[in-house]
């Protein structure tokens, strides 16, 4: 009697831990199903949340060239169809990644797209679109977050390989791992001229030219007249191939201490402010005055630069008796095209340089990072696409997590 008592607690004991366990092993299948469920819903979602902004332009269709904050947002290019890109509407997006630059003499913060010396794209905090507006438009605010990046298709490198006598310079052109061979490049060529008087502005010459690359995708590009080393100048080169367009450039300045940098002040009005990079940086009042001299070229249909006369082109920041005057100089860029303004300073007789800033970020093959930081997610989906973004050929990638949260319990 009591061994069969025994023997049925045990029995009961073993069944009940057998179920138990079938029950957990059945759970934690459950939950795996389900996650992967999730998994592909997101997926998917990422895929139609790609779609959703490069085949729309937001409404209105011209914030990305207005001041007006989106109700609907989306960066294709109104004038055209298919993943064609606005470069404005792209100008308009807060980044992510740069540091953020603050400017005392207009008391505003922007948004830096910046590609080091010499190489700016800085959006007023007030004209950029952040992050949670444009999730909000999306319709995903605290379900998803997201980070979108388009970086350009074709890497187009500039290196000097000699200084001066002549000047050579080396155009490298490549896609995605592998060289563009026989592709043609169109460049443009501005060199600064220092000579004169205290009190001139620097002078600038443009040339254009165009070669082919070889069968190694490279390029040599050789300027005779060039015989300082320390002669300011600034390169860029168009690259095109099978219908793929990429762009390089280069610069050499002889004053980089002191310099130019420019800022959007009003989209809708074409306006860009010139400020002394001391002022910029916190340095200090500056201790030399810069003279600059500004030009506007704009992309044509093959991919050559047209310059377009600028009116108060010439100008002056940083006056040796500080805060006489206005603090910064103003430009009116004359065309909605997307272009370059390039401003070419001068410090003194012997030292000056030239700065760049992109008209629609496109211009200079200016990569773009908005969104959130997908780094620190549990799982994360994506998704690419390739684009043109004012006919240069970019990739758009799209990274798509949840902000609901799931695991497997076990």
């Amino acid at each position: 009697m009591v061994s069969s008592t025994v023997d049925h607690m045990i029995a009961i004991t073993v069944f009940l831990a057998a179920t138990l366990l079938f029950i957990g092993l059945f759970n934690q299948t459950i939950q795996t199903a389900v996650i992967y469920q999730r998994h592909r819903a997101t997926a998917t979602k990422a895929s139609d949340l790609l779609d959703n902004m490069l085949l729309n332009p937001g409404i209105p269709v011209t914030w990305g060239q207005d001041n007006c904050t989106p109700t609907g947002f989306g960066l294709q290019d109104p004038e055209f169809t298919q993943y064609k890109l606005s470069p404005f509407s792209l100008m308009r997006l807060r980044s992510s990644t740069g540091t953020p630059v603050y400017y005392p003499k207009t008391g505003l913060t922007y948004s830096n797209i910046s590609m080091g010396f010499g190489n700016y794209m800085l959006m007023p905090y007030t004209e950029a679109i952040n992050y949670s507006l444009a999730s909000i438009l999306l319709g995903i605010n605290n379900t998803y977050g997201f980070q979108l990046t388009l970086t350009p298709l074709i890497t187009v490198s500039v290196t000097e390989n000699q200084a001066k006598s002549p000047l050579r310079l080396s155009v490298n052109v490549a896609g995605t791992g592998f060289p563009l061979a026989h592709a043609y490049v169109s460049y443009c060529f501005i060199t600064v001229s220092l000579a004169g008087g205290g009190g001139s502005f620097p002078a600038y010459t443009v040339r254009y030219g165009s070669v082919y690359t070889d069968e190694q995708g490279s390029a040599s590009v050789e300027f005779a007249d060039v015989t300082d080393e320390n002669l300011g100048y600034a390169f860029i080169a168009y690259a095109r191939l099978s219908g793929l367009t990429g762009v390089g450039f280069r610069q050499r300045a002889s004053a980089m201490d002191q310099h130019v940098i420019p800022f959007v002040d009003d989209l809708s009005e074409n306006r860009v402010l010139i400020a002394h990079s001391y002022d910029v940086h916190y340095i200090g009042p500056p201790v030399a005055e810069l003279k600059y001299n500004a030009t506007f070229v704009i992309l044509t249909e093959d991919f050559t630069l047209r310059e377009v006369p600028l009116e108060n082109s010439t100008g002056k920041v940083g006056s040796v008796n500080y805060g006489e005057g206005k603090p910064y100089g103003v430009v009116t860029l004359p065309t909605d095209n997307p272009g370059i303004l390039i401003i070419t300073y001068r410090k003194s007789a012997t030292q000056g340089g030239v700065v760049m800033m992109p008209w629609g970020l496109s211009s200079l093959a200016f990569p773009v990072t908005f969104g959130g930081d997908p780094s620190q997610q549990e799982w994360v989906a994506t998704d690419i696409r390739q684009v043109t973004v004012g006919g240069i050929a970019y990739q758009a990638n799209i990274a798509l997590w949840s902000l609901e949260g799931y695991q497997v319990v076990g």
